[in-house]
């Protein structure tokens, strides 16, 4: 991030200076007490179980630079921060002074910012852009999955000298889109899709589909905005009358879409329609469903004058993000590593790569996708029945009671002579022990679960990406 000093802190915030110079400079801005660097500004936040100002004085000894609090300091904080001349910004929360520092700091960049949200496909997107841009800028991207009312202040601090920015965008309950949208004011947006993830804080599609284009909110007039043409949702939802619509996908009427498309070795090539000027593309990634990213992306760049050659050739390099459909292949075994997330839409997504390994022993290990809510049970017993109808695995591995349920239904759905393994277990380390027997040369298995089911500590085994993989 730009150096900033405590003076420009304490104007953007609004806060009051207790101790310390303001001619300090920050340059780098942390809410993790483990995560203390030169010329740091600690914020700490207040979480549901845990008060980060009680490491105030741990962060202070560590180094610290400059500190927000939203409490009274104890005497022992206060003697610590004087006897290390660490400048002390008193404010009326933690989080919106993070938030209203970074709306200060984006209100003094000129580059154009796209936004990117949706319910899947969200990280795959936003890399996809970031790489199509870069034939013709100096792009800067969200590092990790920065991408919430937390993530995205953290994001935005970060930017120096790039030219464009593309920045995801995620929410998870009411009103967080609104937040960042208008910390972000982006230049254009994606959306990707209206699926089922965080259906539990939001209640219905319909809601979600309204909370993820709030991304407009923040947006200025004339700004573009892409929308899967394929998800009849989704363009059903309310745009501003001032918006430049675009929409991408395979639908004949989408402003970008794909033409001619095949698999070969489960990555997808097509000939790509960005509004009537046509390049051919050859992904690096696999899956059929990755044709929509690129479109979303090639859209952007045609947008911004990338030269639509220049911009394939880029998505071509793209191998994929960590633990995101990524293929490795490790002793003989070919391992399709998507364990970041799950959600029902990527779950489908994420079998179908597996069902065209149709010249290897296929083995699906499946785990819970969570916060479904009401619905869960029937949206894994869905996928269940989904699996077993198109036959597109020879085993099929499942952990936790929820994956329990899909593996239930895939059970009563499978039909002679269609008679593929199951196993269902309840504790990983168990799950773990079988794979290791099980999965032998020329198999191709596939990790696919909610984060908290830790499954990408069993790919990264499996694919040599780890020592062990089951802690």
């Amino acid at each position: 991030m730009r150096a900033l000093s405590i003076g420009e802190i304490r104007e953007a915030t609004g806060g009051e200076l207790l101790s310390g110079s303001e001619d300090v400079r920050i340059s780098y801005i942390s809410i993790d007490s483990r995560d203390v660097r030169e010329e740091t500004l600690f914020v700490p936040l207040v979480g549901e179980k845990v008060d980060a100002h009680r490491f105030l004085e741990q962060v202070i000894a560590d180094g610290a630079k400059a500190v927000f609090t939203a409490r009274d300091l104890t005497e022992a904080q206060h003697e610590a921060a004087a006897a290390a001349g660490t400048a002390v910004i008193r404010v009326s929360d933690t989080l919106i002074a993070l938030q209203a520092l970074s709306a200060w700091h984006r209100s003094r960049l000129s580059l154009p910012l796209i936004g990117v949200t949706g319910s899947v496909g969200k990280t795959t997107t936003r890399e996809m852009i970031a790489a199509a841009l870069s034939a013709k800028y100096r792009v800067f991207k969200t590092k990790a999955n920065h991408n919430s009312q937390i993530g995205v202040p953290l994001t935005l601090l970060d930017i120096e000298d790039e030219e464009i920015g593309v920045i995801e965008m995620g929410i998870s309950r009411p009103g967080e889109m609104h937040i960042i949208s208008e910390l972000v004011c982006p230049s254009a947006a994606v959306v990707t899709n209206i699926g089922t993830a965080h259906l539990m804080e939001l209640g219905s599609r319909e809601n979600i589909r309204d909370e993820k284009l709030k991304i407009q909110d923040g947006m200025q007039k004339d700004a573009y905005i892409f929308r899967n043409a394929d998800d009849a949702l989704l363009l059903a939802g309310a745009l501003r009358e001032d918006m430049i619509s675009r929409t991408y996908g395979r639908a004949e009427t989408a402003d970008c879409r794909a033409e001619n498309v095949s698999l070969v070795n489960g990555c997808a090539e097509f000939t790509a329609n960005i509004r009537g000027e046509r390049v051919e593309v050859k992904l690096g990634v696999p899956g059929e469903h990755q044709v929509w990213n690129a479109l979303a992306a090639l859209g952007v760049a045609e947008a911004y004058g990338v030269p639509l050659d220049g911009a394939a050739s880029e998505l071509s390099r793209f191998k994929g993000y960590r633990h995101r459909q990524q293929i490795f292949e490790h002793e003989g075994v070919l391992v399709i590593d998507d364990s970041y997330n799950a959600s029902p839409d990527s779950m489908r997504a994420a079998l179908s790569i597996l069902r065209e390994m149709k010249d290897r022993r296929r083995i699906a290990v499946l785990g819970d996708m969570k916060e479904l809510g009401a619905e869960e049970k029937e949206l894994h017993r869905e996928i269940g029945a989904a699996l077993a109808a198109t036959e597109g695995a020879d085993c099929v591995l499942t952990l936790g009671e929820l994956a329990g349920e899909l593996a239930e239904a895939f059970r009563a759905h499978c039909k002679a002579p269609y008679s593929p393994e199951l196993g269902c277990f309840s504790e990983r380390e168990e799950l773990f022990e079988v794979l290791k027997e099980k999965v032998k040369p020329g198999d191709a298995v596939l990790f696919k679960a909610s984060n908290s089911m830790k499954f990408s500590e069993l790919a990264d085994y499996f694919s040599g990406q780890g020592e062990r993989g089951a802690h």
